[in-house]
C-alpha cells in the first residue's frame, strides 16, 4: 500500500484533484464566509460585520439555496482551486485557504474528528444572533462592523 493511502484525502490530493464530494466536505460549517464584509478602500482592511448574507440560516450556518446562491446574491463567490489563493477575505482558518497555502487542517475540523458539530464545539462558528442582511439597512452596515480589522 502507499504512503498516500494511508493519508487522508486532505493530505493525499492537491485541490485540484479532490472530487467534488471532497472538494465540498472540506468547509467547516463555521458561517464566516456568508458574513457581509466592510472593505476599506483606502487600506483594503476587511472589517467583518454582526449581518449575515440574506440566504445564511443562522441556526444550521447552511446556505439556504445553495444551488442558487450566485443567481440570488451576485457578490457570492463560487470557490475554486484557481481562485482560493486570491480571496483574502476568507477566514483564516478556512480549509481551503489552509490547505492552499500548504497547512494542515485545524485539530477541531469535522473532517479531523469526524464529529459535524465540533466547528461549533471549538468555538470557531458564527453566533445564531447574527443579523439577517435582509432586515438591516445597507446604510447601517458600517455600523455593525467589528472595531478591530480582521481580514486582509
Amino acid at each position: 500500500m502507499s504512503e498516500n493511502q494511508n493519508r487522508p484525502f486532505w493530505e493525499a490530493k492537491s485541490l485540484e484533484e479532490m472530487s467534488k464530494e471532497e472538494w465540498e466536505s472540506l468547509c467547516d460549517g463555521c458561517g464566516k464566509c456568508c458574513l457581509v464584509l466592510l472593505e476599506d478602500e483606502e487600506t483594503g482592511d476587511i472589517w467583518e460585520t454582526d449581518i449575515a448574507c440574506k440566504l445564511f440560516d443562522c441556526t444550521s450556518r447552511r446556505c439556504t439555496d445553495y444551488d442558487n446562491r450566485q443567481k440570488t446574491v451576485p457578490g457570492c463567490v463560487q470557490l475554486t482551486p484557481e481562485n482560493i489563493s486570491g480571496l483574502k477575505w476568507m477566514p483564516e482558518t478556512c480549509a481551503y485557504r489552509l490547505l492552499d497555502q500548504g497547512q494542515p487542517l485545524p485539530e477541531w475540523h469535522p473532517l479531523v474528528t469526524g464529529d459535524p458539530t465540533s466547528t461549533l464545539k471549538a468555538g470557531q462558528a458564527t453566533p445564531t444572533t447574527l443579523f439577517s442582511e435582509k432586515k438591516i439597512s445597507k446604510k447601517n452596515f458600517e455600523s455593525r462592523s467589528t472595531q478591530v480589522r480582521v481580514r486582509g
